[in-house]
């Protein structure tokens, strides 16, 4: 199955998270993708000699198409506890920090959007009898959100991905999946959209990601 090509302000957001760790060898103070930052604010940070530094162009625009859905799949459950972190006793594997914004059509960043986070375990399996690696949150004033969790496992006829639905305050609910990039399992999976595609790099102790969702509002 041909995979969809990513939109232009798809690709625009990609080219920028892909060069940040140039920019960051320029110097160590710049973290990757700051304005991104879970409870953060995307003014201007000093840089060494009085440098300032701009925070990156918010990806969206009123060309933007929202954010692609995708199937719910079998393993959603209602009612996941409001949590940033899903790590808790017992949880093995990669940790992985996501973060992102939520806006809508028109580059308006959404406060208070839900996103409910699911997947996999490091092998492959999702707990259907409780809530361990499941949870919700909202966004912040600024449509930012923020999750920790670990790298999910592979299972028979998937690749990695991570399962979000992404509403607005009263408005219609997205269900979606995030995927890794350069995994060989992308290229055979029905599902894959490249359109959906997470910016990652690794850094100590695991990987950060980035993506940003547009939705419609009410």
């Amino acid at each position: 199955m041909i995979s969809r090509e990513p939109s232009s302000s798809r690709r625009r957001f990609l080219r920028t998270v892909l060069v940040a760790p140039i920019v960051l060898a320029s110097g160590a103070w710049f973290r990757w993708l700051d304005g991104l930052a879970a409870a953060g604010t995307l003014a201007a940070a000093s840089a060494p000699g009085g440098a300032r530094r701009v925070a990156p162009t918010p990806d969206c625009g009123d060309d933007d198409e929202p954010t692609p859905a995708e199937t719910e799949g079998p393993f959603f459950k209602p009612r996941s506890p409001q949590r940033r972190s899903l790590l808790e006793r017992g949880i093995s594997g990669t940790k992985i920090v996501l973060e992102g914004r939520v806006f809508s059509r028109g580059c308006r960043p959404i406060a208070g959007a839900l996103l409910d986070f699911w997947q996999a375990d490091d092998a492959g399996a999702y707990d259907n009898a409780g809530y361990r690696l499941r949870g919700h949150q909202f966004t912040d004033d600024s449509g930012r959100y923020w999750l920790e969790t670990v790298v999910p496992g592979l299972y028979p006829g998937r690749t990695r991905h991570i399962h979000v639905k992404v509403q607005a305050p009263n408005g219609p609910i997205l269900t979606t999946q995030l995927y890794f990039p350069d995994e060989p399992r992308n290229r055979s999976d029905g599902i894959f959209s490249q359109a959906l595609v997470m910016a990652i790099r690794d850094v100590d102790g695991g990987k950060e990601a980035a993506f940003n969702f547009v939705v419609a509002s009410a």
